[in-house]
């Protein structure tokens, strides 16, 4: 895997021109805004100041990473740039939120979405924020664009709840993609009200889930702060790259080998069986982004 580290301080000062050449080749839209033409570029941004004392989500600092990890998915300059690169006026927006109660999409980190849309031009009346009600939703039922964000847990049927897995909701019968640890639910993103539309995914590792036993099993000693998002156009890279950090903390956590558990096979079948995106880490480009302390990949 090509990996880079960059400081925050450094790629606000020199700009994203060094990353400019070839960044249409890693994540522009193909056919399906998903899949690049052979690799994936994913950004994986930290910032130590980015949660307060008391564990929320700084609004000010989470929209600086969200439009620094734009600028350098998309190798431009300037934020607004990058925003309207994806989308534009004339666009209807859903935004694909997730609304577990333990660990929910942070609001500060959905306002910054809708506020990088407002500027790239979407009108406000065009902009929807849901979860389990997407398919009751009009503004859903009329999106031209979604974006997908979702913090990063372990989950008791498909071994991680992922990007992959957050538009799970896009079908009325959930359980039906249980089977066999949910090896298929890249099969919901062929879905009429998905195809085609996804122009963003935001994996949040703010402070992400990394064990737990059981059906929506929560337990704050297997939440850590991590302070991190990992955005890119390719959803199957973002999570095989959020898995694999799990998975170092797991590791780093039980001081042995203890495999995330039913394995995330989807992740890997969403690459191998559905051609959705990338899930081999020589096929993906790593850029790292600002703090680096317990970075775990």
């Amino acid at each position: 895997m090509k990996k880079r580290t960059i400081s925050r301080r450094r790629f606000i000062r020199e700009g994203a021109g060094a990353l400019a050449a070839g960044a249409l080749a890693f994540a522009m839209p193909e056919g399906s805004a998903a899949r690049g033409p052979g690799r994936s570029r994913v950004i994986l941004i930290r910032e130590r100041e980015v949660l307060d004392d008391g564990g929320g989500v700084k609004a000010g600092v989470v929209k600086e990473m969200l439009d620094d990890a734009l600028r350098a998915l998309l190798g431009e300059s300037h934020a607004l740039r990058a925003w309207k690169r994806l989308f534009g006026p004339g666009d209807v927006v859903g935004i694909k939120s997730n609304a577990w109660r333990h660990l929910p999409t942070p609001p500060p980190l959905e306002e910054a979405i809708r506020r990088g849309l407002l500027a790239a031009g979407v009108a406000g009346g065009d902009i929807g924020v849901n979860d389990r009600g997407v398919l009751r939703d009009p503004l859903f039922a009329r999106s031209t664009a979604l974006v997908n964000v979702r913090p990063m847990r372990t989950h008791a049927w498909s071994g991680l709840g992922t990007l992959i897995k957050n538009y799970i909701m896009f079908v009325p019968d959930p359980p039906r993609f249980h089977p066999d640890s949910c090896a298929d639910l890249a099969a919901l993103w062929q879905l009429p009200a998905v195809k085609d539309k996804t122009r963003l995914n935001i994996l949040v590792m703010l402070t992400p889930q990394f064990h737990s036993v059981g059906p929506h099993s929560f337990n704050p000693a297997y939440v850590w702060k991590y302070n991190g998002l990992i955005v890119s156009i390719d959803p199957v890279a973002a999570d095989a790259t959020g898995a694999r950090i799990i998975q170092g903390k797991r590791r780093e956590h039980f001081g042995e080998e203890r495999p995330i558990s039913p394995p995330p096979k989807h992740i890997a079948l969403a690459d191998s069986r559905h051609h959705l995106g990338c899930a081999d880490p020589d096929r993906i480009e790593l850029i790292k982004l600002g703090w680096t302390e317990g970075i775990l990949v």
